[in-house]
C-alpha cells in the first residue's frame, strides 16, 4: 500500500524548492527546528505529504504537601514522535482520502505522583500528562480514511486511539486532568494515545456544522504491555468498545466553537469493584470479585471562543468545559468535571503566547469507596477515596515557531481523593519542539 506513495515522494524531492527560499535550521520563523531541508519539506507539503517529528519534555517538582511531604522530589518524562500525514487527494488524486503513520516513544517511568499519592490508592491523575504507558516505542497511528459525497460520509480504518476522534479535547496544560479524551484516562478498555487499537470510524455530516459518528474499537489489554508496542495481531482480544458522538461546530458572534456529546458501550468484561458472584461484599467474604459483562458511560465537551483581538480570531479568550460519567460498579473513578480558560495573544508583542488556568474535579465511585470501607472494617488497610480537586496556572511562551516553553503551577487538593494526604503544590515545566 505504501510503494506508490513512496515513488511519488521521490518525485517530490526532485522538484524541491530552491535552497535560497528554504528556512535554515534553528531559524525563529521556521515551523521546524531542523529547517526546510533545502526546500524539500515545502515541496512535500505542496504535494500533500507532511512529515511529523516532535518532542515533548515535562518536569514536575513537589514544592510542598503530598503523602511524602518532606521529600522535595523532581521527576522528568518525555515523548518523541515521528510520522507522516498524507493528503491522498493532493498526492494521488483520491478524492477526500488521507493516510497517517505515526510512532511514539515515551520515557520516564517514575511519576511524581508516587510521592504525592497514598500507597494503594487508585490513580486519579498525573502532574505530567505524557507520563505513563511504559518507556517503549509504540505504533500510535496506521490508518486510511476515505470520504464520499463531498465528504458527507467518511470512513476511517486501521490503528488509532479512541482519543483521536471521540471526546476530543485540546491539551494546553501539563496536568493530565486538562489533557486529552478524559474517558480514556479512567476506563481501562478505552486507550488514549499513544496506545492504538484496530478500529473503524463512520462519520456522517448532517449539515456544514453538525456531524454524527460511531466507532468500533478492538479491546485488547495486551496492547498495554511494553513488549507489544508494535503489535499488529488481535490475540488477546476481550471485547469491542463502541462510542457514539454528535458534534456541533457553530460560529457564534463570528467566533468558533465546538460542542460534543457522546455515549460508549463496551462488551469487554470488567471486574466489579465491590460484589462477588453472589452479590455480596467480596472483600469481607473472601471471594473473588465478580465479572460484569458490559460497561457504559457518557461525556460532554464544550469549547467556545469568547473574545477576539481587533477582529483577529487567532487571538482571544477560549472557554472549555467538560464532564464524563463512568460505570460506578466497574470503574474506580466514576465522574469528572473540568473548566478551563486559555487566552492566546494577551499582548500585541506576544501574539502567539498563551495564558491558561483550569480547575477539575475527579470523583471516586461510591461503590469503590464502599469496598475500601468494607476491607478496613475487616482489619485491612485501604485508602478511602472521595474527590480530588486539581488546579493549574500556566504561561506558554512561543519562543520560536518550533519551540514552546510552558512553566506552570499545579495545586492538588486531597491527592487521589484521600483526605488524610496533605494538599500538594507542584512546579512544572513543559517544553515542546517540532523538528
Amino acid at each position: 500500500m505504501l510503494r506508490f506513495p513512496l515513488r511519488c515522494l521521490a518525485a517530490c524531492v526532485a522538484m524541491g524548492v530552491p535552497a535560497t527560499h528554504a528556512a535554515d535550521a534553528f531559524a525563529s520563523d521556521s515551523p521546524w527546528m531542523s529547517g526546510d531541508w533545502g526546500g524539500l519539506r515545502s515541496a512535500w507539503l505542496a504535494q500533500g505529504v507532511d512529515i511529523k517529528l516532535g518532542y515533548t519534555g515535562e518536569t514536575s517538582t513537589l514544592l510542598r504537601g503530598g503523602y511524602q511531604h518532606k521529600d522535595r522530589s523532581t521527576r522528568y518524562a518525555d515523548q518523541f514522535n515521528a510520522g507522516v500525514d498524507i493528503d491522498l487527494q493532493k498526492l494521488l488524486g483520491w478524492q477526500d482520502a488521507a493516510f497517517s503513520l505515526g510512532l511514539t516513544n515515551r520515557n520516564g517511568a517514575n511519576n511524581l505522583n508516587q510521592k504525592i499519592s497514598a500507597p494503594g490508592a487508585a490513580g486519579m491523575g498525573s502532574t505530567q500528562e505524557i507520563q505513563g504507558r511504559g518507556s517503549v516505542t509504540r505504533l500510535s497511528e496506521l490508518w486510511l480514511s476515505k470520504g464520499w459525497l463531498d465528504d458527507a460520509v467518511n470512513i476511517k480504518l486501521g490503528r488509532f486511539a479512541v482519543s483521536d476522534d471521540f471526546a476530543v479535547e485540546d491539551c494546553l496544560f501539563q496536568g493530565l486532568a486538562f489533557c486529552g479524551s478524559q474517558p480514556g484516562n479512567y476506563v481501562n478498555s478505552i486507550y488514549n494515545g499513544p496506545i492504538s487499537q484496530w478500529a473503524a470510524r463512520l462519520r456522517y455530516r448532517l449539515s456544514p456544522t453538525v456531524y454524527a459518528q460511531v466507532g468500533a474499537f478492538n479491546v485488547n489489554p495486551s496492547n498495554l504491555e511494553n513488549d507489544n508496542g508494535l503489535k499488529l495481531n488481535t490475540h488477546g482480544t476481550t471485547g469491542t468498545f463502541t462510542p457514539l458522538e454528535l458534534v456541533w461546530s457553530p460560529t457564534i458572534n463570528q467566533l468558533p466553537g465546538e460542542y460534543r456529546v457522546g455515549y460508549y458501550h463496551s462488551t469487554a468484561q470488567a471486574e466489579d469493584v465491590y460484589k462477588d458472584q453472589f452479590g455480596q461484599a467480596a472483600a469481607t467474604r473472601g471471594n473473588a470479585y465478580r465479572t460484569d459483562a458490559t460497561r457504559h458511560g457518557e461525556w460532554v465537551v464544550a469549547k467556545q471562543q469568547l473574545t477576539s483581538v481587533n477582529g483577529d480570531t487567532s487571538r482571544g479568550l477560549t472557554l472549555t468545559a467538560s464532564a464524563t460519567f463512568q460505570d460506578r460498579n466497574t470503574t474506580a473513578i466514576d465522574s469528572y468535571q473540568k473548566l478551563s480558560l486559555v487566552y492566546k495573544g494577551l499582548w500585541d508583542a506576544r501574539p502567539t503566547d498563551t495564558l491558561g488556568a483550569g480547575i477539575a474535579r475527579v470523583h471516586a465511585s461510591s461503590v469503590y469507596l464502599r469496598n475500601a470501607r468494607a476491607v478496613n472494617a475487616a482489619g485491612g488497610d485501604l485508602p478511602e477515596q472521595h474527590s480530588e480537586y486539581v488546579a493549574e496556572l500556566n504561561y506558554g511562551i512561543q519562543a520560536t515557531r518550533w519551540l514552546n516553553i510552558m512553566p506552570n503551577l499545579q495545586y492538588v487538593k486531597d491527592p487521589d481523593g484521600v483526605r488524610q494526604v496533605k494538599n500538594a503544590l507542584v512546579l512544572g515545566l513543559q517544553v515542546q519542539s517540532q523538528f
